[in-house]
């Protein structure tokens, strides 16, 4: 096998009902081929590794990670995370709403995932919740104007806008206004998820008629909000993921803002396309909007409900480079601005990928076009040059990183 030295990636399509149908293909040059592409995968996840050429071979990049850890994770990372890359790149392409969704702390994924296996589910099963025994703290930023729902709202804010909806004939959320009133935001979340079928429909179709009429009323100040309770209700009906979603953010992100989940926060990324990057796992609790599995259950012992205000993260600059700050230590993310033939040296403490999205790169020798990547092993000192723009996604702060405390699951 071959010396280290940068590898060309060839990246993972995932098809999902949510995809859109051209913004992949037009990043990878490429014509739709009729199907929603969702996700494009440039990692070393199991699911779908991305795949590197090695010696003339296609090779799953996880399988080359797996042969020849110390040379391709580095020391440090190998010690602490094994033979697998701590982070998964992604290109997220969202033509409507994912599911809400949370993900488990790394204690809780690797409880969840020794009961699934002990109970001898299969790994692919669509029932299954854990597919893997880590967590999934996760960062998008914007390529595109990008919607997600994060975090629950504060109640004074969230009792405006209901009180909006109850006089635009939703009267069914008058009882919603008085809990909210009491500060029961959590008794509010599980009632509606608890709601009987003929009754939540109901309610989900005169609170999609009421944000309607809302929205067509001018431009309030909740005006974006009802637009999106609007279409959700028209694409779910009868889901009380429509409920629940009237009681979170909603963030409306720039190109070039970024937004991080950290685990246990209730979220759903609603349109746009979007680099993400987070731990390496595949491990999603959802909770409605969506025709996949919901595990109401297991959300119950994961979730926090709090009212919070959410943060947009703008990238801070330090030279050519505009770092998007996060607290996970698995991964780090930065955009590389090389303007005319400026060479930049650097020398990566553990393994690295770098993408391409405008102009032309060059990587010790290999150019990249817009679209393209390469997976660099780590330790090995590179040289990029420009003119481009280069997303760089790297391990993160290793003295961060802290085992998860032995505990029980909550009850």
């Amino acid at each position: 096998m071959r010396s280290a030295a940068p590898y060309r990636l060839q990246p993972t399509v995932q098809f999902y009902e949510w995809g859109s149908d051209t913004a992949i293909a037009e990043l990878l040059g490429v014509p739709p081929d009729g199907r929603p592409q969702a996700e494009l995968w440039l990692g070393a996840h199991p699911s779908a590794p991305a795949h590197v050429d090695v010696d003339g071979t296609l090779m799953p990049l996880d399988r080359l990670l797996t042969e020849q850890p110390l040379e391709h994770l580095g020391a440090p990372v190998l010690e602490l995370f094994g033979r697998r890359l701590p982070v998964l790149f992604k290109v997220l392409a969202a033509a409507r709403p994912l599911s809400l969704q949370v993900h488990p702390t790394l204690a809780q994924a690797r409880e969840g995932y020794a009961r699934e296996e002990a109970a001898a589910m299969p790994r692919r099963a669509a029932h299954r919740t854990y597919r893997d025994r880590s967590h999934k703290p996760e960062l998008v930023v914007a390529l595109t104007p990008f919607d997600a729902l994060s975090g629950f709202r504060p109640l004074v804010d969230t009792s405006d806008l209901l009180s909006q909806l109850a006089r635009h004939g939703a009267d069914g959320l008058r009882r919603a206004l008085v809990m909210l009133q009491q500060g029961e935001l959590g008794g509010l979340v599980w009632e509606f998820w608890d709601l009987p079928q003929a009754e939540c429909r109901t309610l989900v179709g005169a609170t999609g008629l009421a944000a309607a009429r809302l929205a067509s009323s001018g431009r309030g100040r909740w005006h974006a909000e009802a637009v999106w309770i609007e279409r959700l209700a028209g694409l779910h009906p009868g889901d009380p993921g429509v409920l629940v979603a009237t009681l979170l953010n909603l963030i409306r992100l720039k190109p070039g803002q970024g937004l991080y989940a950290p685990p246990c926060r209730l979220h759903g990324y609603l349109e746009g396309v979007a680099l993400e990057i987070m731990a390496n796992s595949d491990n999603v609790i959802r909770g409605g909007l969506t025709t996949k599995h919901v595990d109401i259950a297991e959300l119950e012992h994961v979730l926090r409900v709090w009212p919070e205000t959410v943060e947009v993260i703008e990238p801070t600059t330090e030279g050519v480079e505009s770092v998007y700050l996060s607290p996970a230590a698995e991964f780090r993310l930065s955009r590389l601005e090389l303007a005319g033939r400026t060479r930049m040296p650097f020398t990566p403490a553990g393994p690295e990928i770098l993408l391409c999205l405008e102009g032309t790169a060059n990587v010790n020798g290999i150019p990249l076009e817009r679209g393209e990547a390469v997976f660099v092993p780590a330790a090995l000192a590179y040289e990029l040059a420009g003119p481009a723009t280069v997303w760089r996604a790297t391990v993160g702060s290793l003295q961060n990183y802290r085992e998860p405390e032995r505990r029980s699951r909550p009850r």
